[in-house]
């Protein structure tokens, strides 16, 4: 049986990750193929659990390694419970964010190092990474923006952090990007939906050649 192929979305605030993700696993859909949707941190039962613990601590803020520890705790279930299965069964998976956020949210931004999260990611998670990495940008003002509109001012621990930090996550994608070009495609979020699913579609369409 053929693998299935792993997706990932990944940007910052008000990238639009969440909308595009959903409409390309749509389009795998309707183009002939088993996928699953998910996200990160979540995807199961018990890291959906540890997302409530991170995105709404019971009271102040977690340090930023044990933050690190409970992302790669929740990956570590979502790789072996459900991704690794379906990927083996010939599945393909779509997900909302995966290892590349830890890199640039606690590993750059939060200043904890890249290689101290690729060393949690090697241990919980047998350092799989995706097939293909989907960065989508847009430019600070429009991401502002469609943030607000979907938090309706209620953001979350980490989406309510200030801009500096925020810059730091910008900064950190676009270092792991440019040391790892040929699993990433970066995105112009601007637009229509539609119009960035159209260029979604370009990235993803070279993989589905000669898959089932």
């Amino acid at each position: 049986m053929t693998r299935g192929k792993f997706i990932a979305f990944e940007g910052g605030e008000g990238c639009g990750k969440s909308t595009q993700a959903k409409m390309l696993a749509a389009w795998l859909d309707r183009n002939g193929k088993e996928v699953i949707l998910t996200r990160e941190p979540g995807g199961t039962p018990r890291a959906e659990a540890i997302r409530s613990l991170l995105l709404d601590p019971p009271e102040g803020s977690w340090l930023p390694e044990a933050e690190a520890l409970l992302f790669a705790a929740a990956r570590s279930d979502h790789v072996g419970q459900l991704i690794l299965p379906a990927l083996e069964r010939g599945t393909w998976v779509v997900c909302d964010r995966f290892v590349d956020s830890s890199r640039a949210y606690q590993g750059y931004a939060g200043k904890l190092g890249d290689e101290a999260i690729n060393q949690l990611h090697e241990f919980g998670s047998a350092g799989l990474l995706p097939d293909l990495t989907l960065l989508l940008e847009v430019d600070a003002a429009s991401a502002a923006s469609r943030a607000t509109a979907r938090d309706r001012g209620k953001a979350d621990a980490i989406g309510g952090r200030d801009d500096a930090y925020h810059a730091g996550v910008a900064a950190g994608f676009k270092a792991i990007t440019q040391r790892d070009p040929e699993r990433f495609r970066t995105i112009d979020g601007s637009g229509s939906p539609d119009e960035v699913h159209d260029r979604i579609v370009a990235a993803v369409a070279p993989l589905t050649k000669g898959t089932h």
